[in-house]
């Protein structure tokens, strides 16, 4: 399985990326040089969203339709899966 997630950062900036591993990967963002560039220096990270998918593919598209989006078309998204 893959996964898309949304971490919060530390600034309240929100940062997108896949994995095959959530936690591990959270972690790798939070503690180790294998997290992102991006997260590096807004750390700790918060995971506040995470979608299942079949494949590589189907991931990196919902990836790229995500980033796409408004902060606050984030904001929603994340919202919306907290609340159901």
């Amino acid at each position: 399985m893959w996964y898309v997630y949304i971490l919060k950062c530390s600034d309240d900036t929100l940062y997108t990326g896949i994995t095959t591993e959530i936690a591990r990967r959270v972690e790798e963002h939070n503690s180790s040089p294998l997290g992102a560039r991006y997260t590096r220096s807004r750390r700790p990270v918060q995971l506040v969203y995470s979608s299942e998918f079949e494949t590589r593919a189907e991931a990196a598209a919902q990836e790229y339709r995500i980033k796409k989006m408004s902060r606050e078309q984030k904001t929603r998204m994340v919202e919306g899966q907290h609340s159901g």
